[in-house]
């Protein structure tokens, strides 16, 4: 099989296209054909800096693809099983950058026949992490569903982006009222086409005001992508006992807080990663988030705010170029022609 691999950390350059045998699956594994891989920027990160766990491995966390064979005590029914996957490469060599991949059975989810590839390899990372944003606040439900989040508002920051937009999407879905902060004409218009509610250019105007002008009594939860330089700006619209959501601090500016300012509204500080979240809370993810795939709630592709930049396999590199240089959209890599 065809798989792009990595020896050492180091820029996009360390990613090399070799030959490998297929992996074959153990006990409560199945192996999967990889349609589409996405990309995520954790994917390049642990490429540049994260200590080499094993002597070699396959990138990316995220991809679609079937189902081809079944571990030791696996159900053959699953064979020919259409599936997106999630963390396939968190601690263990064999990500989604390959025709073949190994997962444990929990991390291949059914795909709906109406679903395409391109939907399963974006959900993953952005889908769950948003779905997490969505179920932490403290008045707030721990389970997505249409209804469930009827009577809240979301501030989506960044709404253009994949995380962003799968916050956009299954708040939409929860029956949320949706506003998203965006940087330029371009982003509002992807953002509206997820399904924003509302969208506001913070750096026009006065996004205060205009938000406050929508939510008068405050967002209920807002999902950060750029905790330190939107602070001051959740905070002026952050009802009491809101929740500010952050799976990101893009810029890298650092984090201030006024104590006493968050002390009088209750303000409730999530800080979000996949890894450390708990089987629990992922386990509930994986389950409402494919509950959205199959009311269709989940669409990709620019006219649903989510443009697709794609490369071949081979080009997994420039894919990885691209994530790291700030693509507007998904970035996929093709792995099956």
């Amino acid at each position: 099989m065809k798989a792009v691999v990595y020896r050492d950390n180091g820029g996009p350059d360390v990613l090399r296209l070799v030959d490998r045998e297929p992996p074959l699956p153990g006990p409560g594994e199945v192996r999967v054909r990889v349609a589409v891989s996405g990309v995520n920027p954790t994917d390049w990160q642990a490429r540049a800096g994260q200590a080499m766990a094993f002597p070699e491995i396959t990138p990316h966390l995220d991809g679609a693809g079937v189902i081809d064979a079944v571990g030791e005590g696996g159900d053959p029914s699953q064979v020919g099983q259409r599936v997106w996957l999630f963390m396939a490469a968190a601690g263990r060599p064999t990500g989604t950058a390959a025709e073949f991949t190994v997962v444990p059975a929990g991390q291949a989810v059914p795909l709906p026949d109406e679903a395409g590839f391109d939907v399963g390899a974006a959900l993953g990372v952005p889908a769950l992490t948003a779905h997490r944003a969505l179920t932490v606040a403290e008045d707030g439900p721990r389970r997505l569903r249409p209804g469930a989040l009827a009577d809240k508002v979301v501030l989506a920051a960044g709404g253009a982006g994949a995380v962003g937009h799968a916050v956009i999407q299954l708040a939409r879905w929860a029956g949320a009222t949706v506003i998203s902060t965006v940087s330029n004409p371009e982003k509002a218009q992807l953002a509206t086409a997820a399904g924003a509610h509302h969208v506001v250019n913070y750096r026009e105007g006065d996004p205060t005001a205009e938000i406050r002008a929508i939510a008068a009594d405050g967002v209920d939860i807002v999902a950060e992508v750029a905790l330190g330089t939107n602070l001051a700006l959740d905070l002026a619209v952050l009802r009491p006992r809101g929740t500010i959501s952050t799976y990101a601090n893009n810029g890298g500016k650092p984090v201030e807080l006024n104590v006493a300012q968050h002390m009088v509204r209750n303000t409730r500080l999530q800080f979000i990663v996949l890894y450390t979240a708990g089987p629990d809370a992922r386990a509930a993810a994986v389950a409402d988030v494919a509950a959205a795939v199959r009311d269709g709630a989940l669409p990709v592709g620019e006219e649903h705010g989510l443009p697709l930049v794609r490369f071949p396999l081979h080009r997994t590199a420039d894919a990885h170029r691209a994530v790291e240089g700030g693509a507007v959209g998904k970035v996929l890599v093709d792995v099956t022609s």
